[in-house]
């Protein structure tokens, strides 16, 4: 839907508020050299082709326009319709630094921006003095306009829904024309912040150098040309490279502010807990900023406001700003902060427990496998999680929550899925040339060997199914959530935590297999026990994605060959890995029909969990975006049913042993 585009400028995350001096401007002789370096890596294609230029083409054109808002299709057809002779005259050209053809593309973009202005301008009008607008239903469409009056239709009904998320999200405003006409402002900058980097034009509006011209166009190439090898591979510009390093890393160096654009300025959207502007107390969310440094920016476009936070080469940072009082009333605040790393502890490992016997369940949340340079990871994290826990008293489970967990570093994976087995295979990585990887837990110990379940989503990805596959294959935990995960099963490697990077990137090199030798690719991790999530309704995952690289399997590694081992440490492996490597473990699989048809029981008759499928079925069949994400009558629905789900587990298998005891007892009477 149009949303979908805008989201990145309703909440912008600019917690990354340091001075940042990237690459030199991109150049167009830089677009062959830099996909030359990507192509090096990848782990399919190695040469920019007539089919790649085909996909370029497509890519270039849904990026720009993904919901079809600004192009014809017969506009768009001389571009995605050529033979076979044509693409091979695009390569040949791109071979020698002429992207002709990808600049008459542009050209293209630029008339359907222009026209698309002139309607939005005309239209705005009508609808400011018009309250009364038909606010319709949200629409997505698949194909190109065919007519001009097509397009303007599906224009006019794209600012009909911003005037119905505007309203949606300030409820208490009086929906006066004035305040349409603040609306359709604000987001007239919104779209114009997209459409301008492709006109060659400023946040104000004036003609850019032709330098700067060049560095967009080449960077909409290079974004286009990288989409095209696979659904994972992408080129970013330096802002998106330091938003993913933080990401990954889990910390940064700012303020610690959320920002928002909103019709009267920009906000405080939220506080990163921790971060000096939380710990000021002097900040909330919903303060309009006004002030930076003694300077004015109330009228400031967003971009210039960014720019005054992430300029300043003073770690101190002064900030004005505006509240409004109960009355009604303003309230100005002055304050001062000082710029230091902020750790996103609430993106970081976190447990709680439940007591359960004379002991407790661990229910521990990993929302990411990160890592940093200042030697914290979710490993150690873990380790540290799981010591603490010991020392509380005897747990008697652990519910892992990985069901948001979109995947991280792989060697984070390793050590983290490493902490509960003895020694062993993890993952297999097999890379572009048939090389093979072995990547391995060798400490000989398990930190925890009790039950234990993995609760997965469809959101659940990459090192997250890494985790989830190989303690399945092991048979040291079971899997409950969705009836699979997100099924991204391919390695990338990226040069964004690269202080020394010429170029941002991530690169698919290759694709990963659990010691099973079944690769997540495509299909995911299967769960032992179906409990549907909040996921579960929507089309979410790697099939559905563009361009995913195919499924396959390789041989088990059960028993590791040790193939990628140094002939100079072989000893050392057959000696102290060998005879510690991890055992298939089978008990927990046995009670599965039990515990399936005791967890199936339980959500038939739980009223709240079917009244929360109900609602998200109904709402996804609609194709309504879910208006909740809240299960009905408990915190957590899902988790509750893993926690019972964990103690059917804990009291089958007491049962089993008092059972095996009791026969050998009676084995020895009679002897």
């Amino acid at each position: 839907m149009v949303m979908n585009r805008m989201r990145w400028v309703l909440f912008f995350f600019c917690f990354l508020q340091f001075s940042f001096t990237g690459p030199s401007p991109l150049k167009k002789t830089d677009v062959r050299k830099t996909m030359s370096e990507m192509l090096s890596y990848h782990v399919e294609y190695k040469e920019f082709s007539p089919f790649l230029a085909r996909r370029s083409m497509k890519v270039y054109l849904e990026q720009f326009d993904p919901d079809k808002l600004y192009l014809l299709a017969s506009e768009v057809k001389p571009f995605l319709d050529m033979r076979e002779e044509q693409l091979n005259r695009v390569v040949a050209k791109y071979n020698s630094d002429d992207l002709s053809d990808f600049e008459a593309l542009n050209a293209v973009v630029q008339k359907g921006i222009a026209r698309q202005q002139q309607w939005r301008e005309e239209l705005e009008k009508q609808m400011i003095v018009d309250g009364n607008v038909d606010l319709g239903i949200g629409e997505s469409y698949f194909d190109y306009a065919k007519s001009e009056s097509e397009l303007k239709e599906r224009v006019r009904k794209q600012l009909v829904r911003v005037l119905l998320l505007e309203k949606s999200l300030s409820t208490t405003q009086k929906w006066t024309p004035q305040h349409r006409q603040k609306v359709f402002a604000l987001w007239e900058r919104r779209f114009r912040r997209m459409e301008n980097p492709y006109m060659n034009l400023d946040s104000k509006g004036a003609a850019i150098p032709a330098a700067q011209s060049e560095h967009f166009l080449a960077m909409h190439m290079l974004k286009a040309m990288a989409k095209s090898l696979d659904a994972h591979t992408s080129y970013f510009s330096p802002v998106e490279a330091h938003e993913m390093r933080a990401s990954l890393e889990k910390q940064f160096e700012g303020i610690g502010v959320v920002l928002r654009e909103g019709v009267d300025g920009v906000m405080i959207s939220d506080l990163i807990k921790g971060g000096p502007a939380d710990n000021s107390g002097k900040i909330t969310s919903g303060d309009l900023l006004i002030q930076i440094d003694g300077v004015s920016v109330e009228n400031a476009p967003y971009e210039e406001v960014l720019a005054k936070l992430q300029g300043s080469s003073s770690r101190k940072l002064k900030l004005g700003l505006k509240r409004m009082a109960v009355d009604g009333t303003p309230v100005f605040i002055n304050v001062e902060l000082q710029r230091e790393k902020i750790v996103m502890q609430d993106e970081r490992l976190q447990y709680t427990t439940e007591p359960f016997a004379d002991g407790y369940i661990a229910k521990i949340t990993l929302p990411s496998f990160y890592e940093s340079g200042d030697d914290s990871s979710c490993e150690k994290d873990m380790r540290e999680a799981l010591r603490e826990l010991k020392l509380k008293g005897k747990i008697y489970g652990i519910v892992l929550d990985m069901r948001e967990n979109s995947g991280g570093f792989l060697n984070q994976a390793v050590k983290l899925a490493g902490l509960f087995i003895t020694s062993g295979v993890v993952v297999v990585s097999k890379y572009a040339q048939g090389e093979v990887q072995y990547l391995r837990d060798i400490d000989g110990r398990r930190y925890y060997d009790g039950p234990m379940i993995i609760l997965t989503s469809r959101a659940s990805a990459s090192a997250a199914e890494i985790v989830a596959q190989a303690l399945q294959d092991y048979g040291v935990a079971l899997v409950v959530g969705d009836e699979r995960t997100y099924g991204k099963g391919t390695i990338q490697y990226q040069t964004v935590t690269d202080d020394e990077a010429n170029a941002f990137f991530k690169v698919t090199v290759g694709r990963y297999y659990t010691v099973s030798g079944r690769s997540t690719q495509i299909e995911g991790v299967k769960a032992d026990l179906v409990v549907p999530t909040f996921y579960s309704a929507f089309n979410i995952g790697e099939r559905y994605l563009e361009y995913p690289l195919k499924s396959d399997r390789i041989p088990s590694a059960y028993n590791d060959p040790l193939l990628d081992v140094d002939p100079r440490n072989m000893r050392w492996f057959q000696r102290n890995y060998i005879p510690m490597l991890q055992k298939k473990v089978s008990v927990w699989n046995q009670m599965l029909p039990d515990l399936k048809g005791n967890s199936a029981y339980r959500l038939r008759n739980d009223k709240d969990y079917q009244i929360f499928l109900q609602t998200l079925y109904a709402q996804a069949s609609r194709q309504y975006a879910p208006t909740f994400k809240n299960n009905f009558g408990s915190d957590d629905l899902q988790m509750t049913e893993a926690v019972k789900i964990l103690k059917d587990m804990i009291l089958i298998n007491v049962e089993s042993s008092s059972s095996v005891s009791n026969s050998s007892a009676t084995a020895e009477l009679s002897e």
